[in-house]
């Protein structure tokens, strides 16, 4: 039996064509942006578990006689704490997020609306000029 059958040839061609595909340009930042974001969401719940609980929900959790954000429940199954916190969550990565695409309009525009260089003259154009402005003296 050959090695260069049928299903190697294939096998062989997909892997090259998985390669390219996972190394163009956009799925790199693509995973970039995942792992930034995953590392940001990190943060985000640090913030509101570290920060926002006690800081600004404590009186709250105080009148309820309970410690965490997470223990509100009702009826003992429907834990709308927990939902409380996802949505302070997303409403900060929301806010983050807009200010960055914001953030990135801005420099676009700023960078489409810089006055650009007149285009070169050609050479044939050029050399006409040279030789009009050697003819006036």
């Amino acid at each position: 039996m050959s090695y260069f059958n049928s299903t190697n040839l294939t096998l062989a061609f997909m892997l090259k064509e998985f390669k390219a595909f996972a190394l163009r340009g956009n799925v790199v930042d693509l995973a970039v942006g995942v792992i930034i974001g995953a590392a940001f969401g990190t943060i985000v719940n640090s913030f509101i578990n570290d920060v926002i609980t006690p800081l600004l929900l404590k009186p709250a959790l105080d009148a309820a006689q309970l410690s965490k954000l997470e223990d509100l429940t009702v009826f003992g199954a429907v834990k709308y704490g927990k939902f409380i916190g996802a949505t302070i969550n997303f409403l900060i990565v929301a806010i983050v997020l807009f200010l960055i695409v914001k953030g990135m309009n801005a420099a676009k525009k700023k960078e489409e609306d810089a006055p650009s260089s007149p285009p070169a003259v050609p050479a044939d154009i050029q050399l006409l000029t040279e030789i009009r402005d050697l003819l006036k003296k």
